[in-house]
């Protein structure tokens, strides 16, 4: 049975790292020891043993230790083995272009599929789609497919931002951005704004958090969905 969080962020303004979602956290991996993090969306100025110390700190919080994907010599049986398993955040291109090279995608998603307990933040949530195609981030390396886990049947906009009326600022919006989407795709797209996750227990989706999510499907407006929101039958 599937078991999964699909956060917006790791970190809200004025607070440290997982810090909110934590006492979640707590109880979703409940019965991990230890969990796997995969650090490849990580492109520049942190290296991949930093980023891991970073998650480890948030989790020893919770007495769950952390080990990094990339510490060990087969990515494949790291995976298999793994309690539980986290993907950070950072660029999307990047993270879907190694989880192919090192020939983990489909082996993560099935992983998942059959229970182990997931955690994603940011391209880590993105990545839990259908496709990446809904990323924020710029497109800074080729990846071999922008098909994704599939682990919910539609795709994710995490940090989705809220137009601003105020703003002098002419270019398109991310609510644009996702109808251009729609121009050529049917795929419907959940825009999770900060604070904001999905609880995937089996076939049940639920949103948590904070605060609504947003709702775009082609041809139609867009819906505000209420927390708690059951988004089970979304396709």
């Amino acid at each position: 049975m599937k078991n999964i969080i699909i956060a917006s962020t790791s970190t809200l303004h004025g607070g440290s790292y997982l810090d909110y979602i934590l006492p979640t956290l707590e109880s979703h991996f409940k019965n991990c020891k230890s969990i796997l993090f995969i650090p490849y969306a990580r492109p520049s100025g942190i290296s991949h043993d930093e980023y891991t110390a970073k998650v480890a700190l948030a989790f020893a919080s919770i007495s769950i230790s952390v080990k990094g994907i990339h510490e060990f010599e087969n990515p494949e049986d790291a995976i298999k083995n793994a309690e539980g398993i986290f993907t950070g955040g950072g660029n999307t291109f990047l993270l879907v272009t190694q989880l192919y090279k090192n020939n983990i995608m489909q082996l993560l998603a099935e992983t998942v599929k059959n229970g182990t307990p997931y955690l994603g933040t940011s391209a880590g949530s993105n990545i839990c789609g259908l496709s990446m195609q809904t990323t924020n981030d710029m497109p800074i390396i080729y990846p071999p497919s922008f098909q994704t886990l599939g682990l919910i049947p539609f795709n994710l906009n995490p940090h989705y931002l809220d137009p601003d009326t105020q703003s002098l600022h002419m270019g398109e919006t991310r609510e644009t951005r996702i109808k251009e989407f729609h121009a050529f795709n049917s795929i419907p797209v959940l825009g999770l704004r900060e604070g904001s996750w999905l609880e995937v227990k089996g076939d049940k989706i639920t949103l948590k958090g904070s605060l609504k999510a947003r709702l775009f499907t082609k041809n139609n407006n867009p819906e505000e969905l209420e927390t708690e929101s059951d988004l089970s039958d979304l396709k």
